[in-house]
């Protein structure tokens, strides 16, 4: 198995919709066959089947020791929905994070969900939250990904 970096792209964040886009449904119909579960129930949801990502979600969180990553799968599978009120999980993982980075990333879904509410302002500043949590943690990738995102989200609110 090669680096990531010489995987080829399967799947992408929209730079204009923030929404996950699925680029190769072969290679991602293949992964599924020996993916770990919580990968399985995100996958299924990036190829649009919504129920059974969901109800994949609601098993492993019956089961899940840790229910943070979980809770942050499950609430995009109702977001990609749009079941915005469940999609309010991310506050319950938020509560869950118990370090800088889990919070910074659960700050970013937050952020993701508001904007796709067409909550720019609100996203923004969710954003901004989990790019300077992110930059405190020295995850500058990250961060920037995040800055990026709250770029988009003020552009948006700016022409309400």
């Amino acid at each position: 198995m090669g680096s990531a970096e010489s995987e080829p792209e399967i799947w992408r964040t929209d730079p204009v919709t923030l929404r996950d886009v699925l680029l190769d449904s072969v290679a991602i119909q293949e992964r599924l066959v020996e993916c770990p579960p919580l990968e399985r129930a995100w996958l299924l949801s990036l190829l649009g089947h919504d129920e059974e990502a969901i109800a994949s979600g609601h098993r492993l969180l019956a089961e899940a020791p840790d229910r943070f990553r979980v809770l942050l799968v499950l609430a995009q599978a109702y977001q990609r929905n749009y079941q915005w009120h469940m999609a309010q999980l991310q506050e319950e993982a938020l509560r869950l994070a118990h370090s800088l980075s889990r919070e910074a990333l659960a700050r970013h879904h937050i952020g993701r969900r508001l904007f796709n509410e067409a909550r720019y302002g609100d996203a923004a500043h969710e954003f901004q939250w989990a790019g300077d949590l992110y930059r405190t943690n020295q995850r500058h990738r990250l961060a920037e990904a995040s800055y990026q995102a709250m770029e988009r989200a003020l552009e948006w609110d700016h022409m309400r």
